[in-house]
């Protein structure tokens, strides 16, 4: 039996997927389990390498992995993709240490940059001309590294949330040290500023659309594995 485990920073990059899965939260992670012929384990613990390395280790507590996923939301560093649409990662960058991943074979040929930060349209310039990127997220890199450290066949698939040139408020004051989105607060602060309500609204919309085709590509990905 293969144990394959998914791991994100947000619960609304997984809920499409573990729809009707077990759910549980341990020691700040939260975890989802399906069994079928296989074993598969959902895990996120907030935005951050810091945070996907704890859901990592959460999961390892409890068995070996065989075969692990970084997923979730991500921001565009090119002008063709488009909100909503997925896409399997070739290849992952740590930003921070200029360190390179590969993929395992056949997962496709898109690169994505692993920062600290959320990207705004600048920086998302700035690291697509630097990295020959195609995506941006914060967490990756450190699936990566864990998953070459222990020899797991490593997958990416990301979703794009927000396209190159998108306008989006600056959401880094509010994510927490532990890498939680401090939500009430946002909301508040959203509130407080109705030029921003078309704006947040379409982030809603895209962020569940990209949810809605992580899952679809997931699926479709092991369908083909099997």
């Amino acid at each position: 039996m293969t144990r394959t485990v998914f791991i994100a920073a947000m619960q609304g990059e997984l809920k499409p997927l573990v729809c009707g899965w077990q759910h549980q939260r341990r020691n700040g992670v939260d975890l989802w389990f399906h069994r079928d012929d296989n074993l598969y384990v959902a895990a996120c613990a907030g935005a951050g390498q810091v945070a996907a390395t704890r859901a990592f280790v959460e999961v390892e507590q409890d068995a070996p992995i065989d075969l692990v996923f970084s997923l979730g939301w991500a921001g565009a560093l090119r002008s063709d993709l488009d909100a909503g649409s997925a896409h399997n990662i070739g290849g992952v960058i740590d930003t921070r240490t200029g360190e390179r991943f590969r993929c395992d074979a056949d997962s496709g040929a898109l690169w994505l940059a692993t920062s600290p930060i959320v990207a705004d349209s600048a920086e998302k310039h700035r690291l697509g001309q630097t990295y020959q990127a195609a995506l941006v997220d914060m967490e990756a890199a450190a699936i990566a590294r864990l998953a070459k450290m222990r020899g797991i066949p490593f997958y990416c698939i990301k979703a794009v949330s927000d396209r190159l040139d998108e306008r989006l408020p600056d959401l880094n004051p509010f994510i927490s040290p532990n890498g939680g989105f401090r939500t009430a607060r946002f909301t508040l602060f959203a509130l407080m500023r109705p030029w921003l309500w078309p704006t947040v609204a379409q982030m809603g919309e895209n962020s569940k659309k990209a949810a809605d085709a992580l899952s679809g590509a997931v699926r479709e990905f092991l369908a083909e594995k099997d």
